[in-house]
């Protein structure tokens, strides 16, 4: 961060960084898209294994995510406005998670709900929820099925 970039922007990362989360959620700055805004940043965000020496067997209680900001002191006309975050999070479930019809309807509406819950406004929402499950064959290693959930958002 360099004084030479808008305050706008500065003040969206400040805040980004200031943020407090649950002390099992190991935040931090990542490595940003380059050329979809002139300026932005990305924080990435993990939830942490309480004992790091267990490897587990099954891959049940993994989440990840990374929310980035854009902006664009010109705007973009898909954005309403200067400044655009785009969240991406892919978390393990239960089996018995991954077959509800409802989950995508569900997990989105999570998102709305805490949108409107911290903010005034939000604009111009948009995104996906995925729910798949991977069946591995042969000799990869990992978990023989595996649950997850994606939900992406801007």
């Amino acid at each position: 961060m360099t004084p030479s970039e808008p305050a706008p922007f500065r003040e969206a990362v400040a805040a980004m960084n200031a943020v407090v989360v649950r002390p099992e959620i190991e935040l931090g700055p990542i490595r940003p898209p380059q050329r979809l805004a002139p300026h932005s940043y990305a924080l990435g965000a993990e939830v942490k294994h309480p004992d790091r020496d267990i490897i587990p067997e099954r891959s049940d209680g993994d989440a990840f995510g990374r929310l980035i900001l854009l902006y664009d002191p010109e705007g973009a006309d898909a954005w309403d406005g200067t400044i655009r975050m785009v969240a991406y999070i892919q978390a393990d479930l239960d089996p018995s998670e991954a077959v509800d019809p409802l989950l995508p309807e569900v997990a989105w509406s999570w998102l709305v709900e805490a949108l409107e819950s911290r903010m005034e406004e939000v604009v111009a929402l948009g995104g996906t929820v995925t729910a798949t499950t991977s069946v591995r064959y042969g000799d990869i290693s990992g978990p023989p099925r595996a649950h997850q959930l994606e939900l992406r958002a801007s």
